[in-house]
């Protein structure tokens, strides 16, 4: 999930009566990559004089990172103290083997942008996408707009920069640099929503330690059982319970590419909600669990319930990825996780081939080279 965010947030909203220092942090963001580096465009960690959340890949590149960052921390009032944009080859000057090239925006923030990082918070955790607009050749405050480039927060005018529109634009990622009419540079900073979504039914001991698993990743969980008493008291952020005694009208009211795992403490339930998992339209991807002649024997009793063969196919039955064998629940929850990573994955590059990025409306030329 987004770890830099959270930190970032409760560090600006910090009470007041407390030391300054500890309400500034430098955020580091990967800008650019050209060729190979540690990690992707978009990529951030938050550095402060003591400390640091989140990480743009570690190695060598990450502690000049975090160097540089308490170096602005340290700098009198000026522009390098609060935003740069620094390029680093990997390979001859700091000896990575990843060899490309990494170009990195350094923005200073303080409990002035509390409520900046806040709302962008509520968004995402809300399933919105935002872009940050920051300028890197002066102080001003960043600007945030939504996909049709209407600004949401920020300045009231968003600066004058390009449509976005075109495949060229669509392969830059996450993040990238453009130039304005005066040849300033912006970081456009894209913050998309978490997409995966998991419905898991069942909070026995598979259940719940897939639930663990599943804490750290960029996934959001509800997670469904009649039983409210077995729910732990203390849950991950991205987990959301549903305690129920009717699931059917949870899998009807999911959202459309959502995934769905079911593993009840019921055979008679896991089979009910089979049913209602494969009549309806828009799953991205439904799991069983059992073996296989669970299998065999739901398939035959679906089937008799009017479920075809070619939804049937689409059951993922037993779960897990090949090659792991072991009952443990946590053995399990880590074979269910790399599988869901797996059609995580290949969803989000489906939707990466046909994703925009915002249209800010006025014409520019796309920055080609920083």
């Amino acid at each position: 999930m987004n770890n830099w965010l959270d930190a970032l947030t409760a560090l600006l909203t910090t009470p007041i009566t407390q030391s300054s220092q500890n309400t500034t942090a430098i955020l580091v963001t990967v800008a650019q990559v050209e060729g190979s580096g540690p990690r992707e465009p978009g990529a951030k960690m938050v550095v402060t004089a003591v400390g640091q959340f989140d990480t743009i890949g570690g190695g060598h590149l990450e502690l000049q990172a975090i160097r540089i960052a308490r170096e602005m921390l340290e700098e009198g009032l000026s522009l390098s103290r609060e935003r740069r944009l620094q390029r680093f080859s990997l390979g001859p000057s700091l000896g990575q083997c990843c060899g490309g090239v990494v170009h990195l925006a350094f923005e200073r923030v303080t409990s002035a942008s509390a409520d900046y990082f806040s709302f962008l918070q509520r968004r995402l955790r809300d399933a919105e996408d935002s872009w940050r607009l920051v300028a890197l050749e002066d102080a001003a405050p960043p600007s945030m707009c939504d996909a049709d480039g209407a600004r949401l927060h920020g300045p009231g005018r968003l600066p004058t920069l390009p449509s976005l529109l075109t495949p060229s634009a669509k392969a830059l990622g996450a993040c990238t640099i453009l130039r304005d009419d005066n040849g300033r540079r912006w970081l456009l900073d894209a913050c998309l929503a978490t997409r995966p979504q998991l419905f898991l039914f069942g909070a026995g001991h598979v259940g719940a330690a897939i639930v663990k698993a599943l804490g750290d990743l960029p996934c959001r969980v509800v997670w469904i059982d009649e039983r409210e008493e077995m729910f732990p008291d203390v849950l991950p952020a991205n987990v959301r319970i549903e305690a129920t005694d009717t699931p059917e009208a949870v899998v009807d009211n999911a959202p459309d590419g959502s995934c769905f795992l079911v593993m009840t403490h019921n055979h008679a339930l896991d089979q009910r909600l089979s049913a209602q998992i494969l009549q309806r339209t828009g799953v991205a991807w439904f799991g069983l669990i059992g073996s296989k002649s669970k299998r065999m024997q739901f398939e035959h009793r679906l089937h008799e319930r009017g479920i075809s063969h070619e939804r049937l196919a689409e059951m993922v039955c037993p779960i897990g990825i090949a090659g792991i064998v072991g009952k443990e629940p946590a053995v399990i929850a880590a074979s269910v996780t790399a599988q869901l990573l797996q059609v995580w994955e290949q969803i989000a590059k489906q939707q990466l081939a046909t994703a925009s990025v915002p249209q800010l409306r006025l014409p520019l030329q796309l920055l080609s080279t920083i």
